[in-house]
């Protein structure tokens, strides 16, 4: 524990001209007197710590001591630091780790690529939960997560979608977080699936290690299956007459890649395209169709139709 604590310090010295006793206590969670302990050990193993005295002094290292990556450009190290992601590190219980790896690396940068971190934060920044909905992390994902790092067997109980739960023995191959919901992609048996997080109820990580197919591809399976999962859940037709700007909002309300395909298969006749649009349920479709208002004729099925009739009626009698 101090081992890793003396080499925290040597990099935030080497990330800083000089650094307070306080900052340094702050930064490690120690006492200053203990700061002050370990400035005295690092000093006396070589490492050269010099300490100003006086009410603004402060610790800081002489000599050149440091160590540096060469080769990295600005864009390059602009670009590490892009790669974290704050809040899904903290919920797999990788925060610490992150946060170390961070700074070795500032520390060891060319000074001139030292503001590298802060320009990167300064500019970009990603806020993956969807709106109007308040994250929650799985309480399950840590344990999934350490399993996926380590290349660990799995013995978990998953609740299905009907309410069922069912055993699974699994050997977790990666993890996506999208739209605030993590995923992990696992094989079990001869197949791979996906498995929703939050839908764990028990987990066991093994002690034994799986031996990982070398052509998995995460990225590309997590989009063969997403785009595989959009056009499953599309098991109903409608029939609309949609006005120019009723068409040109299609693809904002509902499914894109099914409006689009639409639309490119449209009749257009008077100013109106009439498209037959797949779609996951009438329910569904008349929410989202609702929102387009007088710019959308539904045509078929009668039953939807006839909805919409209602809806129009009873506006009609609101805003008379």
């Amino acid at each position: 524990m101090r081992a890793a604590r003396l080499i925290k310090m040597v990099l935030l010295l080497q990330n800083r001209p000089s650094m307070t006793a306080a900052e340094l206590a702050a930064e490690l969670e120690v006492s200053e007197r203990t700061v002050t302990r370990d400035a005295l050990a690092l000093s006396e193993a070589g490492v050269p710590v010099y300490a100003d005295r006086g009410r603004a002094g402060g610790y800081r290292l002489v000599g050149g001591y440091r160590t540096r990556l060469t080769g990295l450009e600005r864009g390059e190290a602009e670009a590490l630091f892009l790669s974290g992601l704050p809040g899904a590190l903290r919920d797999m219980g990788l925060a610490d780790a992150a946060s170390s790896a961070r700074l070795k690396v500032s520390a060891a940068l060319l000074p001139s690529l030292r503001d590298a971190p802060v320009s990167a934060a300064r500019r970009f920044h990603l806020d993956a939960p969807g709106w109007y909905q308040e994250p929650e992390t799985p309480e399950l994902l840590a344990p999934v997560a350490e399993a996926v790092w380590d290349d660990r067997w799995v013995s978990a109980r998953y609740r299905r979608g009907d309410g069922e739960e069912v055993e699974r023995e699994l050997e977790p191959y990666g993890l996506v977080l999208k739209a605030g919901v993590w995923y992990v992609c696992a094989r079990s048996g001869s197949s791979f699936r996906t498995y929703r997080v939050d839908r764990f109820t028990a987990v066991a990580v093994g002690e034994e290690r799986f031996e990982r197919d070398p052509d998995f591809d995460l990225p590309v399976f997590w989009e063969e299956r997403a785009a595989e999962f959009a056009r499953s859940i599309l098991r109903a037709e409608v029939v609309v007459r949609l006005t120019e700007a009723g068409a040109r909002r299609l693809p904002y309300v509902t499914d894109r890649a099914a409006a689009e395909e639409a639309l490119a298969a449209g009749d257009a006749e008077g100013g109106r395209v009439t498209v037959t649009l797949r779609v996951e349920s009438e329910e569904v479709a008349f929410g989202q169709l609702l929102g387009l208002g007088p710019e959308v004729e539904v045509l078929a099925p009668a039953a939807l139709r006839e909805r919409f009739a209602e809806a129009a009626r009873g506006m009609a009698e609101l805003y008379r």
